[in-house]
């Protein structure tokens, strides 16, 4: 069985879908420390002028010690407002603009959010529905798993696999250094790491912006399209 354990990302690239379309149980992993400037409560679309722009859930302050499945939505009425208007400028170039903005505004207003990591999640499941991605979910703070004591950082997921009975475990490509290779066979675990090849799709920019939020592809690609974005990946041993 093939694991796969993500942080919860707000509305991420494709990459993080084709790992969970290829994994056979993916994780939210909830409980490690919040960081800032990171991909957990933002993410990246385009702007009036084809550049990359953030669109961001703003948060509540908390202690840097504070893990993602405890960091809380800012009490801001408008920022659901905020997001959705800085989408509207895909209107007069992308041709799913309307499917793909009644999609976001059901996700985003379906629920009263405190919790951004319930946000993130749930957004990632409802996007899997949309693009035709099956996935086995769990919540990591919800699985009550026991694993063994952690060491170092490459242990959270050589347990956690384990825990599942797992024996494989992916990643995405960033992670190669990070891992003790031995350290996973000598526990009878194979090691992957998934590399999306992010290839071209038309923006109607004048140029291509890779790696943004799915929703980019979202607005400009139809379903067949997406898939084969979606499965143009290499599996590195």
């Amino acid at each position: 069985m093939k694991i796969g354990i993500m942080q919860p990302y707000f509305f991420p690239y494709i990459g993080y879908f084709s790992l969970i379309e290829y994994v056979d149980k993916f994780i939210f992993f909830d409980t490690p420390q919040y960081i800032s400037h990171g991909w957990v409560n933002r993410n990246r679309v385009l702007n009036q002028n084809g550049n990359p722009d953030y669109i961001i859930v703003p948060i509540k302050k908390a202690s840097q010690e504070t893990p993602i499945k405890d960091i809380e939505i800012a009490d801001n009425k408008k920022w659901r407002e905020t997001i959705v208007g800085k989408l509207t400028i895909y209107k007069r170039k992308a041709p799913n603009y309307d499917i793909v903005m009644n999609f976001v505004k059901d996700v985003l207003y379906e629920s009263e959010y405190s919790n951004l990591s319930e946000l993130n999640c749930r957004s990632i499941v409802r996007t899997c529905e949309f693009i035709g991605v099956k996935g086995d979910f769990s919540v990591f703070s919800k699985m009550n798993l026991q694993i063994g004591k952690i060491c170092a950082p490459d242990e959270w997921a050589l347990y956690i696999t384990k825990a599942l009975q797992g024996n494989v475990y992916v990643n995405p490509p960033g992670g190669q250094s990070f891992f003790d290779k031995e350290k996973y066979k000598s526990n009878n675990i194979k090691l992957q790491f998934l590399e999306s090849e992010l290839k071209p799709y038309i923006q109607r920019i004048g140029h291509f912006e890779q790696g943004l939020s799915i929703l980019d592809i979202m607005m400009f690609c139809k379903g067949n399209e997406i898939k084969d974005i979606l499965e143009d990946y290499k599996i590195i041993e």
